[in-house]
């Protein structure tokens, strides 16, 4: 019977089946742990129902697309997950032009549709500390705005973060996105939460993506979330990605639209600063 109480080094000793010889805290979830005969590795709890499973299956799917590297899963129950670790360096301008090119073969993977779930994946998943459901979707704009947009508006509102009267003009964003979306494009296999934090830059020169929040989705959201919260090396990893796959015309102009929603789950999450972002990001898109 598992444990619940127990701690990343014991739950790395029952996972992998080997002795544990050090223990270091990264932050409440996540440790270092090194294993007998010196190898690291990371040990991370999953803090909702689901959570563990869901980041599994999207680790597995993204690797199966033979196009991004995401770091090994040595070992996995409910509540735990076990990585290998990998030694981060200095990101460079060829890693940076390589990881375009492979996050645009990533997406050209594609998906079942729009908010499928990764196989062996919950619906009901997490982006972050965000719940998130995996619904699926044959129309993005619609898809978007009822399970990427409106969600975390409400969750916002009911916690008193937007007001009523603010959160019409998100709506009105919601409204208007069939004519703000673009060209119609088919599901692409979306990491799905790519901030910078979840983009490792390895020792060894290749980029490894951690904490996915997978789903089909547009390709447009991977590369907004990147440019919202800051990427070393964003311009390389663009022209990489353009070298590869070119992105429709217009698509700059659609990043604030793409934004919203990881703009809308941190006001859910963290509060009014955020809240004032998603507000001031959805008066630009609608010119007022």
């Amino acid at each position: 019977m598992v444990d619940y109480g127990e701690g990343p080094g014991a739950a790395a000793a029952r996972l992998t089946g080997r002795r544990v010889s050090g223990e270091r805290a990264r932050s409440g979830r996540l440790a270092e742990v090194t294993l007998a005969g010196g190898t690291a590795v990371m040990v991370k709890r999953g803090d909702g129902p689901g959570a563990v499973q869901a980041e599994v299956a999207g680790l597995c799917w993204l690797a199966a697309a033979g196009a991004v590297a995401v770091p090994e899963v040595l070992g996995h129950d409910e509540r735990w997950m076990v990585t290998e670790l990998v030694p981060t360096g200095r990101p460079d301008a060829g890693a940076a032009a390589r990881f375009g090119r492979s996050l645009a073969a990533l997406h050209t993977a594609g998906a079942p549709a729009f908010g499928a779930a990764p196989p062996n994946g919950p619906r009901d998943a997490w982006i972050g500390l965000a719940p998130m459901r995996n619904e699926p979707g044959a129309d993005w704009p619609h898809w978007y705005a009822e399970h990427r947009v409106l969600p975390y508006l409400r969750t916002a509102v009911d916690r008193g973060t937007l007001r009523p009267g603010e959160a019409a003009v998100i709506e009105r964003v919601c409204e208007r996105l069939p004519e703000l979306a673009g060209p119609a494009e088919p599901p692409a296999r979306l990491h799905g939460d790519l901030w910078n934090g979840n983009v490792l830059w390895g020792a060894d020169g290749r980029v490894r993506l951690i904490d996915p929040a997978a789903h089909g989705g547009h390709r447009e959201t991977d590369l907004a979330m990147l440019r919202l919260f800051g990427c070393p090396r964003l311009d390389r990893i663009l022209a990489g990605y353009q070298e590869a796959t070119p992105l429709a015309d217009g698509w700059a102009e659609r990043i604030d639209m793409h934004q919203l929603h990881p703009l809308l789950v941190h006001a859910a999450l963290f509060g009014r600063s955020y809240a004032e972002q998603a507000l001031a990001t959805s008066r630009m898109i609608m010119g007022i």
